[in-house]
């Protein structure tokens, strides 16, 4: 088979990387994928939003599947566009994506089909978000409704903080668009986890749980990032939080989108946090999460094309799973998630049989140089029975990036700190 994918972060780059150990795949095209994925495919120079290019690509180079890895080309109705022109395509319609394009859409969602999650009010109206921020106190959490690149979620600690987030958002336009409307949520404590699934209609298939690290120093101090690493399985979670999750949140979500005319099909992800009550829902995304992709997949035994066509044919995949642990640390730009220096040269990669490297914002030169294009640059991960194995193998192998203060990691990743 020739398959697609499109994107080009680590998400893409270990979607990749799975693809290239099945024996049923001959070629991989990335679209336009990075610096890493040009060692495990073929890059080609479309944007992941040039939807009629894609298309065209698709039907001249016969890919027998194409795999969606961003949120922004599905609600630029890629997957609709596909499925139009008869293309096999993985990844839920533009209609189905708005429980990850719009906060509110997905909490309505949620309040209509009493999926467990933190009481809320949409706003619009500054003075109105202000009132309502005044009379509930803090802590309390301000998000951007629509696409901010994990980036437009505030957890305020005073009153000044949140509403320093609101204006930021509906006055000052931090996020554009997705911030013209902000969802102001109730503060849950306790310990966060993913778990993300395959999911055709009704059929929900959950893969391993993940938890990512949101903020960008060790401790989890710092604003909030794209995540800055991820470990799976998650050693302090219950069996039965994994089954209220899925017989609570992602079955009774996946009822109600075809409730809704929205039936979705693909990976839906959901944020989820440990409360006195049980799992509940922090967000929802209509695709594999990044980094928490990157510890899962290679985690999974089964080829993932295989996956794919089972699940979007009504059958059921029988996932099976590696019986170790996977960590994975990202390195980033100084300065990421604010203002950073691009066009960095990588210190030299060693090989290693320990650890995996899986590219994020990369870039090559004529030479074959690596060099960073964007805030999380990659992530170096590692499988081992033991997590400690695990943990020293990224550490040891990171190194190599302690000589250079251009780049920046966090240091305790996988350790289950404060968390």
């Amino acid at each position: 088979m020739n398959v697609l994918v499109i994107g080009s972060g680590g998400r893409e780059h270990s979607i990749v990387k799975k693809l290239t150990k099945s024996s049923q795949v001959t070629t991989i095209f990335a679209a336009p994928g990075n610096g890493g994925i040009e060692l495990d495919a073929t890059c080609v120079p479309i944007e992941d939003t040039e939807v009629d290019q894609l298309v065209t690509f698709a039907k001249q180079n016969r890919i027998d599947w194409t795999i969606v890895g961003p949120e922004v080309p599905l609600l630029a109705g890629v997957v609709n566009a596909f499925k139009s022109e008869g293309l096999n395509v993985f990844g839920p319609t533009k209609q189905a994506a708005l429980i990850e394009g719009s906060k509110d859409f997905a909490k309505a969602i949620m309040k209509k089909y009493r999926i467990p999650t933190a009481d809320y009010q949409t706003f619009t109206d500054v003075d109105e978000a202000r009132k309502y921020i005044e009379q509930q106190g803090v802590p309390i959490v301000v998000k951007a409704d629509g696409l901010a690149a994990g980036k437009g979620v505030v957890v305020a600690t005073s009153l000044n903080e949140a509403i320093e987030a609101v204006e930021s958002m509906l006055v000052d336009n931090q996020f554009g668009e997705a911030g013209n409307r902000v969802v102001i949520e109730e503060f849950l404590a306790g310990k966060e986890f993913s778990l993300m699934a395959f999911v055709e209609g009704e059929d929900v298939y959950p893969l391993m749980p993940a938890r990512d690290h949101k903020r960008a120093f060790d401790g989890d101090l710092g604003p909030n990032t794209g995540g800055m690493g991820a470990f799976s399985p998650v050693p302090d979670l219950q069996q039965k939080d994994i089954d209220f999750a899925v017989e609570k949140i992602l079955k009774p979500t996946a009822k109600g989108m075809i409730a809704e005319g929205r039936p979705f099909s693909g990976i839906l992800y959901a944020g989820l946090i440990e409360t006195e009550q049980g799992p509940k829902v922090i967000e929802f995304n209509a695709r594999l999460g990044d980094p928490e992709t990157q510890v899962v997949l290679p985690l999974l035994k089964n080829d993932l094309i295989q996956v794919i066509i089972d699940v979007t044919s009504g059958k059921d995949p029988e996932l099976v799973w590696e019986d170790a642990y996977c960590i994975g640390t990202v390195v980033a730009s100084k300065g990421y998630p604010a203002e950073y220096s691009k066009e960095i040269a990588l210190p030299e990669l060693p090989k290693s049989k320990d650890c995996f490297i899986i590219h994020a914002g990369t870039g090559r030169d004529q030479f074959g140089n690596f060099h960073s294009v964007g805030g999380r640059v990659l992530l170096v991960g590692s499988m081992d029975k033991k997590r400690e194995v695990a943990q020293k193998n990224i550490y040891d192998y990171l190194k190599a990036f302690d000589r250079d203060d251009s780049f920046f990691y966090r240091t305790d990743i996988g350790l289950n700190k404060k968390k």
